[in-house]
């Protein structure tokens, strides 16, 4: 299969287009570097410009690109957050349409957070719909309209709603065990948000899941089946890298100074299930934390 893929170059981009190779799939990245690459196309989503070759003979695109949820949200900050997710999406189907290219699949990253950023001990499915309006949720309902507008052009459209990956290189994990290294590991705030998360190789395998299972459509929780709060996800973590765990929690005013709004998504956290993907035959690898941690650390 000819599958295109945006934010090639990131985190996740790197580990699937090396497992989809590996699956005999001819994997296209689009970016922003000229090179003589035959594999790579340029393209300058400010200028609205992509390689037209990049749509020859084309069967799947995988969206991906958007800057890092992390950044701290000034208001340009914001846009960017829109425009990297939104606005690529667009430029790709007005891509799409003129050289009438008709899809098996769009398949496009979303966010956990869709429901919105906030503490509760509800279990949040697909079905469950925008909870707590408010910044993430509407960068994440944005997001996923912008993918179903591909619905003309594509016979599967697929969004994955996905939770903190964790990976050894990079994200949120070496953050996070960086400061159990120092002997800094504690709770958050009251430690009891929940945090929703996937493991890099569980989550690269559910996008090929979804190139390659015609059966799955629509939108998918990209999530383990643990589900911990705030507190264990610290705990174990120390307990696994052999480190204390001190048992005095970061005040929230010390994340609200060094993060501004964004540390919303470290202060509050909800609990969504994986039952959908799970019953479309998705096995994962990790499915539980300490199992994940191990792997990791």
């Amino acid at each position: 299969m000819n599958i295109l893929i945006t934010g090639g170059t990131g985190l996740i981009g790197k580990a699937l287009v090396k497992k989809l190779r590996e699956n005999q799939h001819n994997v296209r990245v689009l970016t922003r570097k000229k090179t003589d690459q035959t594999d790579e196309f340029y393209w300058n989503p400010e200028k609205e410009f992509i390689d037209d070759k990049a749509f020859e003979n084309l069967d799947s695109i995988i969206h991906l690109a958007g800057a890092n949820i992390s950044g701290r949200w000034t208001e340009d900050y914001k846009k960017e957050l829109f425009s990297s997710r939104i606005g690529t999406a667009d430029l790709l189907r007005s891509y799409c349409k003129k050289h009438a290219v008709s899809l098996k699949s769009f398949i496009s990253a979303s966010g956990i957070n869709f429901y919105g950023t906030f503490t509760s001990d509800q279990i949040l499915d697909e079905n469950s719909g925008v909870v707590h309006d408010d910044f993430l949720a509407d960068l994440c309902e944005k997001w996923e309209n912008a993918a179903d507008e591909f619905s003309p052009l594509a016979e599967r459209i697929v969004c994955l709603r996905t939770a903190m990956v964790l990976a050894k290189e990079d994200g949120a994990f070496p953050k996070l065990k960086k400061t159990v290294d120092f002997n800094l590991g504690a709770p958050v705030s009251s430690g009891k948000q929940w945090m929703n998360w996937i493991h890099l190789d569980d989550l690269v395998n559910m996008y090929v899941f979804a190139v390659e299972n015609e059966r799955m459509e629509g939108k998918f929780n990209a999530v383990a089946d643990e589900v911990p709060n705030n507190e264990m996800f610290m705990k174990t973590l120390a307990e696994v890298s052999g480190k204390p765990f001190l048992p005095l929690n970061v005040p929230a005013f010390v994340m609200k100074l060094a993060f501004g709004e964004m540390s919303s998504i470290i202060l509050e956290g909800t609990r969504a299930t994986n039952k959908k993907i799970k019953s479309l035959g998705f096995d994962y690898t990790y499915s539980e934390l300490r199992k994940a941690v191990e792997n990791l650390v």
